[in-house]
């Protein structure tokens, strides 16, 4: 890695760190998306490991309800880590070029999804057989792309939380997705200790960049700021599913 590219490195993990102060989410998907134009994909994925874990720990541990949460959750975290350590060597073997596409394809389907938001909301009955269902999905979606959201984040925010229980909840599913993608990394012998030393290193701009993003939230619309975010997703995985047949 050159000089150039560290600098584009500290930029991605700043401004990753910038979204999920606003938003409360956003680290993994903007870094992979990013990182992926330069890099292979494992090797975006091995970055992120360390700086996602700690400001998703921090977001978990942001209120008083992380015990009824993961009561509530388990199973489909117990889901999450199994798919994700089965679809890592996805992310491992297939080439650059499709897993390129399979990024940006899950970056625009979030993205459009998002810009939607479609009004949805899960019954207690059925909430417990969909909580594994989502979770066995999100961990190969994971495990393929590196990128935690889908279908997660939707079925999360379509259950009965309060605003900072629901921040949590995403926080408790963002860090279990990150230790089950280093576990699956770690299998296929992806996560390299020079890796792991910028992913280390990359903790600093990444909290910087958050609590800059937590400072700005109370000062501009995050309504606005989301729509913003999630077009440039569209426009950045348009990119990445673009580039096999350009």
């Amino acid at each position: 890695m050159g000089e150039g590219l560290y600098c584009y490195l500290l930029a991605v993990f700043i401004l990753a760190g910038f979204v999920k102060g606003v938003t409360g989410m956003g680290l993994p998907t903007v870094s992979m998306g990013l990182l992926g134009i330069f890099m292979p994909l494992p090797v975006a994925a091995a970055l992120l490991v360390i700086p996602s874990f700690v400001t998703n720990v921090l977001q978990l541990v942001s209120g008083p309800s992380v015990g009824r949460i993961i009561r509530r959750l388990w199973l489909m975290m117990v889901l999450i880590v199994l798919g994700t350590v089965a679809g890592a060597s996805l992310l491992i073997r297939i080439s650059p070029v499709w897993s390129s596409l399979g990024l940006g394809m899950a970056l625009m389907i979030y993205a459009v999804y998002a810009l939607v938001s479609p009004a949805l909301t899960v019954s207690t009955a059925s909430e417990k057989w969909l909580s594994p269902l989502i979770g066995g999905l999100t961990g190969l979606v994971t495990g393929a792309t590196g990128v935690f959201v889908m279908p997660a984040v939707p079925y999360l925010q379509s259950l009965a939380w309060s605003k900072e229980e629901l921040v949590q909840a995403l926080g408790l599913s963002f860090t279990v997705s990150t230790v089950a993608l280093a576990i699956g990394l770690y299998q296929h012998n992806a996560l390299p200790m020079q890796s792991l030393t910028l992913s280390l290193l990359s903790i600093a701009p990444a909290l910087m960049g958050m609590w800059c993003g937590q400072k700005v939230r109370a000062r501009i619309s995050a309504k606005q700021f989301r729509r913003c975010f999630l077009l440039f997703l569209l426009v950045l995985g348009g990119e990445l599913a673009l580039r096999p047949f350009i």
